[in-house]
């Protein structure tokens, strides 16, 4: 079943931007949106992403993207249809 989904990245290493834009082109059939936002005193990114897939779809990529180095990841999904 699939499922709505946002994932939130704090990206803090900005040699993490490759390797984070290369996931996203990966899953991006399933990806509704993203949105980033530089945080240029804090030296920090901040990224959302948007999707509908399949849970485990949803989770293969936040791990992925929490794995790299300087990012840190955190998903929250919508409530399930009944």
């Amino acid at each position: 079943m699939k499922r709505i989904a946002i994932i939130a990245l704090i990206v803090s290493d900005r040699e993490a931007a490759e390797a984070i834009n290369g996931l996203l082109h990966e899953y991006g059939e399933h990806i509704v949106g993203r949105m980033g936002v530089p945080c240029r005193e804090r030296g920090i990114n901040l990224i959302s992403v948007a999707m509908d897939a399949e849970q485990d779809v949803i989770s293969a990529l936040a791990g992925k993207l929490g794995r790299l180095p300087g990012v840190s990841s955190k998903t929250v999904y919508a409530p399930e249809e009944h």
